[in-house]
């Protein structure tokens, strides 16, 4: 119910109030996602991600335009706004009707977002090998999706005073 601020008719009901708290949230996510996946992994001897390489292999392989500045935007427009709002009004209302706990529904949605980014847009739309052959990138992705989930619940509950 309203009880509820992040509740998608709570979402509805403050339009302003929640595009502030997905951009906000969703900024979050995506800056620990980079940080860790292109500075912090690659420090600790770990695969680095190339996040806006897919998308551009993505929009080439779609749409047929290489288009680096679009490939960026593609990056951040699904961090900032796509799935989180995929979190709030889809994954969340799913596992809180199914009772599960919010910090595990996060990283099941991470690993959700894990299996669509390697799983489908990079391995069979793409074209790239099976979850790019599970290859140190893949877990860093997967790592990098969950954190993201994580980051993102976090914050968007306290953005919104839900805890």
């Amino acid at each position: 119910g309203l009880a509820d601020p992040l509740a998608p008719a709570a979402l509805v009901a403050a339009p302003g109030r929640a595009a502030l708290v997905v951009l906000g949230a969703g900024a979050a996510a995506t800056v620990a996602f980079d940080l860790y996946g292109q500075a912090i992994s690659p420090l600790l001897g770990g695969a680095a991600l190339a996040p806006v390489p897919l998308a551009r292999q993505t929009l080439q392989t779609v749409l047929g335009w290489d288009s680096a500045g679009g490939a960026n935007l593609l990056h951040y427009v699904a961090g900032l706004v796509a799935y989180p709002l995929g979190w709030l009004l889809l994954a969340r209302p799913l596992a809180r009707r199914a009772g599960l706990g919010e910090t595990a529904a996060a990283a099941l949605w991470g690993v959700a977002l894990w299996i669509f980014a390697i799983g489908v847009m990079a391995s069979w739309i793409n074209g790239n090998d099976f979850f790019l052959g599970f290859a140190g990138i893949a877990w860093v992705a997967l790592a990098g999706h969950v954190l993201f989930a994580l980051v993102c619940a976090w914050t968007l509950r306290r953005m919104a005073g839900a805890g």
